[in-house]
């Protein structure tokens, strides 16, 4: 028999591969960082041995889900400034809030929180734009999580760089330095279009086709942002950015609320992926997505939870729940998202929008073994027919029990082996007490 690292078993697995195959009563092999075998049990314990066997009846194993759009350090300014319009949280609160603390240290500790909450929510991949693009890195790394990490751009000074040419010079840096990395992707994130004139946008997209880095930016969240841009420019935020040049196949548009028709025709010929981030996007008020207009065009939507300063959480499955029923209930069509599809949006669909999908999205031999394994035996989940069903719309993040990131077992049994968890916390609660002495 062949030797394996890890063997995984679950009662159902859901490969998420390009006929979304379900094994009943499945295993899958996981042999230096990578799938090596995935099948009916019998089949694969046939052929692999292991000293570590987890799963087994009353599980159901299935990729990692991606979050696509996130500000993982904003875990910090979680709750700060709650129940207000974009603009105004953003603008009197947020970056305020940014100049005072953002420093490397405040980033690698938020970063930190940010993972664990992640991990423990069944993400393995994760798309950030900020700042201090090296300390996310590292802190996601010694984590052992996978994600994008895409280094921000503004045309106003911050307390990370003066001016646009500074920016762009912080982010070719930092995409030299991680390129190579097994785990982390460096992109460059131009912030929108309101807050990146025409000429840092071209230079953005410059700098990522010099690398084949990825492109994400904030895109039409808000009517304001569609008028503004529109007086600017002349153009709707989506065929502004497209006369650019800056629209392709690398570009993730986070948000895409206020979207025309003509847009939506633009996002799918273009083939830009969307990070559709219902909950923030419905907390701050800025609308909803036409994400089935968008699905029609052939456009790839994915989910993200935005950061958890406007969210309040890092929760995929809450997002993958509440865009199911909302857009069933705005569009009077209960047919539409249904839980196959949702699933697949937070799995391979938002693994390929990162350009990963060759590497991680579905549980295929050969691509690494990112996988996520979680308990069915809960009240909650019991009984069951459709386990898709289940996922989308009632399993919570605490039925999570087992998450494995290229080979390596970061969650088990709901506890987190790859870190200390009490300190990660007990340092982000002593940063909440400064933050909220000098407000």
């Amino acid at each position: 028999m062949i030797h394996a690292d890890i063997i995984l078993k679950a009662d159902h697995v859901l490969k998420m591969d390009s006929n979304l195959t379900t094994i009943a009563r499945g295993a899958v092999a996981v042999k230096d960082g990578r799938i090596a075998a995935v099948g009916p049990e019998d089949y694969v314990c046939q052929k692999y041995s292991s000293g570590s066997v987890i799963g087994g009846a009353g599980r159901v194993l299935f990729p990692g889900l991606v979050n696509s759009h996130t500000h993982a350090a904003m875990v910090y300014f979680r709750g700060l400034g709650d129940d207000l319009p974009l603009k105004v949280w953003l603008e009197e609160h947020i970056w305020p809030a940014e100049e005072k603390w953002l420093s490397v240290e405040f980033v690698s500790d938020a970063a930190e929180l940010a993972c664990i909450e992640m991990l423990k929510a069944g993400i393995t991949l994760y798309n950030d734009m900020y700042f201090h693009g090296d300390a996310i890195a590292a802190a996601t790394k010694r984590l052992g999580m996978r994600a994008v990490v895409c280094a921000g751009i503004l045309d106003f000074p911050s307390k990370t760089a003066s001016t646009p040419e500074e920016y762009l010079r912080n982010a070719e840096s930092f995409i030299r330095g991680w390129q190579e990395d097994e785990l982390i992707r460096p992109g460059i994130a131009p912030h929108s279009p309101y807050a990146c004139g025409p000429d840092t946008l071209r230079k953005a997209k410059q700098l990522s086709e010099k690398y084949n880095a990825p492109l994400h930016i904030h895109l039409s969240e808000t009517e304001w942002e569609f008028t503004e841009i529109l007086k600017r420019h002349g153009k709707t935020p989506v065929l502004f950015l497209d006369e650019l040049g800056f629209l392709d196949q690398s570009v993730v548009a986070a948000h895409c609320v206020r979207v025309t028709s003509e847009e939506i025709e633009t996002l799918g010929r273009r083939r830009v992926s969307v990070a559709h981030c219902i909950e923030s996007n419905m907390k701050l008020a800025s609308g909803i997505a036409p994400v089935v207009e968008m699905l029609s065009a052939g456009v790839k939507v994915t989910f993200g939870t935005d950061g958890a300063a406007s969210n309040n959480d890092l929760n995929i499955l809450s997002e993958m729940s509440t865009a199911a029923k909302v857009h069933k209930a705005f569009s009077g069509d209960p047919t539409v998202l249904d839980a196959k599809t949702v699933v697949l949006m937070a799995t391979r669909w938002g693994a390929e929008a990162l350009g990963l999908g060759e590497l991680t999205g579905s549980i295929e031999e050969g691509k690494a073994a990112d996988i996520v394994i979680a308990d069915l035996t809960k009240p909650h989940l019991t009984p069951i027919y459709d386990v898709y069903s289940h996922m989308v719309y009632a399993m919570r993040p605490s039925d999570i029990e087992t998450v494995v990131v290229n080979g390596r077992i970061l969650v088990q049994d709901g506890k987190l082996t790859a870190a200390d968890e009490t300190e990660i916390v007990a340092k982000a609660s002593a940063w909440g007490k400064k933050i909220m002495l000098q407000q």
